[in-house]
């Protein structure tokens, strides 16, 4: 914990630095003054903060195992089958009546195609999308979509193409990288089968599959470093 707190404030340091940087003018009588200069760290280390954050969870969910709050893969759903206790502690304040299920999406080859089951109307569920930048992109779930089965598809900000039949809406992540949490209520200690069954019809796969077509060709790595300066 300690680690992450620490890359967390040299990395919002950084980004606070480059943009009082990048607001250094050519002259220097028109350089800004201390207190202005003292706004623009404030308002950089605002802006990077929850990018910054957002990385570290990603990183102790999906890249390091060890870390103790691993979930496991890009693209694949984890489903966690109890209520999370004080011992979950990469996420500040979860919910203690709704079991999650996590998914990072790594957007860079190509679309994913999340599907929900048919959900009993009394039971309430959620799929939040949330960007790199911590924005919140769309909703699935009772409240948004209904609590009929269906399937969704999720873009990053540069693809260009079509949805294909049978999906029911696009959404289009501003990153290449994001979380989405699945959120299923529970109702008292003897339902936790009943979320279970829930949790089990929730689906994530890349657009190839979903097509029953070839993986495309694409290279990550230039993709990958727009992505970071989104």
């Amino acid at each position: 914990m300690c680690r992450k707190t620490s890359l967390t404030k040299l990395a919002t340091i950084a980004l606070g630095a480059s943009l009082l940087l990048s607001a250094v003018p050519a002259k220097a009588e028109d350089w800004p003054s201390i207190s202005e200069a003292k706004d623009i760290a404030e308002e950089g280390f605002i802006y990077g903060l929850p990018i910054v954050m957002n990385y570290a969870v990603q990183y102790e969910f999906v890249i390091d195992k060890n870390s103790g709050q691993y979930k496991g893969p890009f693209n694949k759903i984890a489903n966690d089958s109890q209520v999370f206790t004080y011992k979950d502690t990469a996420v500040v304040t979860p919910n203690s009546d709704t079991p999650y299920s996590m998914l990072w999406l790594d957007l860079r080859a190509e679309p994913m195609i999340i599907s929900v089951p048919a959900v009993e109307k009394k039971r309430y569920y959620s799929v939040q999308l949330i960007d790199g930048n911590t924005y919140n992109y769309g909703y699935i779930g009772s409240r948004a979509t209904g609590n009929e089965p269906g399937s969704y598809m999720v873009v990053g900000p540069d693809w260009q193409g079509e949805a294909p039949k049978g999906i029911k809406k696009v959404f289009r992540s501003s990153t290449q990288f994001g979380l989405t949490i699945f959120r299923t209520q529970l109702f008292d200690p003897a339902d936790i089968d009943n979320v279970k069954k829930v949790q089990a019809g929730y689906k994530a796969e890349p657009l190839h599959a979903f097509l029953g077509t070839a993986a495309p060709r694409r290279r990550l790595r230039s993709t990958f470093r727009r992505s970071t300066r989104t």
